[in-house]
Protein backbone atom coordinates (compact mmCIF):
# COMPACT_ATOMS: atom_id res chain seq x y z
CA UNK A 1 0.00 0.00 0.00
CA UNK A 2 3.00 2.34 0.53
CA UNK A 3 4.37 2.98 -2.47
CA UNK A 4 7.04 5.56 -1.61
CA UNK A 5 8.50 8.41 0.14
CA UNK A 6 6.24 11.58 -0.96
CA UNK A 7 7.75 14.04 1.26
CA UNK A 8 9.45 15.37 4.25
CA UNK A 9 7.92 18.28 6.04
CA UNK A 10 10.24 21.24 6.99
CA UNK A 11 9.22 23.87 9.04
CA UNK A 12 10.66 27.29 8.58
CA UNK A 13 9.41 30.83 9.85
CA UNK A 14 9.32 32.26 5.93
CA UNK A 15 9.54 31.11 2.96
CA UNK A 16 10.56 34.24 1.80
CA UNK A 17 13.60 33.91 3.80
CA UNK A 18 14.11 29.49 3.03
CA UNK A 19 13.02 29.25 -0.01
CA UNK A 20 16.19 31.28 -1.91
CA UNK A 21 18.65 29.34 0.69
CA UNK A 22 16.84 25.78 -0.93
CA UNK A 23 17.22 27.99 -4.63
CA UNK A 24 20.59 29.33 -4.13
CA UNK A 25 22.35 26.78 -2.60
CA UNK A 26 21.16 23.44 -2.79
CA UNK A 27 20.67 24.75 -6.58
CA UNK A 28 16.84 23.13 -5.82
CA UNK A 29 14.04 24.77 -7.88
CA UNK A 30 10.99 25.89 -6.20
CA UNK A 31 7.87 23.94 -8.04
CA UNK A 32 5.23 26.42 -6.57
CA UNK A 33 3.49 27.56 -3.80
CA UNK A 34 0.00 27.20 -1.63
CA UNK A 35 -1.71 28.46 0.83
CA UNK A 36 -3.61 25.39 3.05
CA UNK A 37 -6.07 28.04 4.87
CA UNK A 38 -7.33 25.26 6.95
CA UNK A 39 -3.68 24.18 8.44
CA UNK A 40 -3.02 27.51 8.66
CA UNK A 41 0.16 27.49 6.80
CA UNK A 42 1.87 28.58 3.16
CA UNK A 43 3.98 25.69 2.05
CA UNK A 44 6.83 25.58 -0.97
CA UNK A 45 7.24 22.59 -2.71
CA UNK A 46 10.89 21.14 -4.02
CA UNK A 47 11.78 18.18 -5.88
CA UNK A 48 15.19 16.34 -4.55
CA UNK A 49 15.55 12.95 -6.67
CA UNK A 50 11.80 12.38 -6.63
CA UNK A 51 11.71 12.82 -3.29
CA UNK A 52 9.80 16.65 -2.05
CA UNK A 53 10.40 18.93 -0.04
CA UNK A 54 8.00 20.39 1.99
CA UNK A 55 8.48 24.15 3.82
CA UNK A 56 6.35 24.91 5.90
CA UNK A 57 5.14 28.40 7.47
CA UNK A 58 2.94 29.24 9.73
CA UNK A 59 -0.10 32.08 8.96
CA UNK A 60 -1.36 31.82 12.46
CA UNK A 61 0.38 31.64 16.01
CA UNK A 62 -2.37 29.01 16.49
CA UNK A 63 -0.99 26.73 13.56
CA UNK A 64 0.62 23.44 15.02
CA UNK A 65 3.72 24.54 12.61
CA UNK A 66 3.99 27.80 14.55
CA UNK A 67 3.76 25.77 17.91
CA UNK A 68 6.80 23.28 16.53
CA UNK A 69 8.74 26.21 15.57
CA UNK A 70 7.95 27.34 19.41
CA UNK A 71 9.13 24.52 21.18
CA UNK A 72 11.84 22.89 19.14
CA UNK A 73 12.95 25.97 16.34
CA UNK A 74 13.13 25.42 12.56
CA UNK A 75 13.40 22.08 10.97
CA UNK A 76 11.78 18.79 9.95
CA UNK A 77 8.45 18.36 11.15
CA UNK A 78 6.95 15.32 9.46
CA UNK A 79 7.64 12.52 7.04
CA UNK A 80 5.18 11.79 4.64
CA UNK A 81 4.47 8.02 2.86
CA UNK A 82 2.62 8.17 -0.45
CA UNK A 83 -0.15 5.73 -0.51
CA UNK A 84 -2.35 3.68 -3.18
CA UNK A 85 -5.45 3.67 -0.14
CA UNK A 86 -5.13 6.23 2.34
CA UNK A 87 -8.45 4.27 4.44
CA UNK A 88 -6.75 0.83 4.22
CA UNK A 89 -3.34 2.42 5.14
CA UNK A 90 -5.03 4.05 8.44
CA UNK A 91 -6.73 1.37 9.25
CA UNK A 92 -3.95 -1.27 8.81
CA UNK A 93 -2.04 1.53 11.41
CA UNK A 94 -5.02 1.42 13.62
CA UNK A 95 -4.83 -2.32 14.12
CA UNK A 96 -0.66 -2.67 14.84
CA UNK A 97 -2.29 -0.31 17.96
CA UNK A 98 -1.06 3.13 16.59
CA UNK A 99 -2.88 6.19 17.68
CA UNK A 100 -3.89 8.15 14.50
CA UNK A 101 -4.23 12.18 14.81
CA UNK A 102 -6.79 11.65 11.71
CA UNK A 103 -9.37 8.92 11.32
CA UNK A 104 -10.20 9.97 8.10
CA UNK A 105 -8.39 11.93 5.52
CA UNK A 106 -8.85 15.57 4.71
CA UNK A 107 -7.39 17.86 2.00
CA UNK A 108 -3.88 18.76 2.19
CA UNK A 109 -1.32 20.58 -0.04
CA UNK A 110 -1.30 19.57 -3.68
CA UNK A 111 -4.69 18.58 -4.07
CA UNK A 112 -3.96 15.44 -1.74
CA UNK A 113 -5.74 13.79 0.88
CA UNK A 114 -3.51 13.36 4.20
CA UNK A 115 -3.76 11.74 7.47
CA UNK A 116 -1.75 11.95 10.24
CA UNK A 117 0.10 9.47 13.58
CA UNK A 118 0.49 10.46 16.83
CA UNK A 119 4.28 10.46 17.03
CA UNK A 120 4.16 8.98 20.49
CA UNK A 121 2.90 5.93 18.77
CA UNK A 122 5.36 5.78 15.75
CA UNK A 123 9.24 6.54 17.57
CA UNK A 124 8.58 10.39 17.93
CA UNK A 125 8.64 10.40 14.59
CA UNK A 126 4.76 12.80 13.22
CA UNK A 127 4.11 10.39 9.99
CA UNK A 128 1.61 11.46 7.08
CA UNK A 129 -0.16 9.36 4.76
CA UNK A 130 -1.04 11.00 1.58
CA UNK A 131 -2.71 10.02 -1.45
CA UNK A 132 -3.79 11.65 -4.81
CA UNK A 133 -7.47 12.42 -4.54
CA UNK A 134 -9.66 9.95 -7.21
CA UNK A 135 -9.78 11.75 -10.60
CA UNK A 136 -7.05 14.20 -9.65
CA UNK A 137 -3.78 14.21 -10.51
CA UNK A 138 -0.99 16.14 -8.60
CA UNK A 139 1.46 18.93 -9.14
CA UNK A 140 3.81 17.68 -6.42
Amino acid sequence: MITSIDHLGIAVKSLDEAVPLYEKALGLRCLGREEVAAQKVRTAFFDAGGVHLELLEPTSPESTIAKFIADRGEGIHHVAFRTDDIGAQLKQASGAGVRLIHEQPFEGAAGKLVAFLHPKSTRGVLTEFCAVKPGATSAH
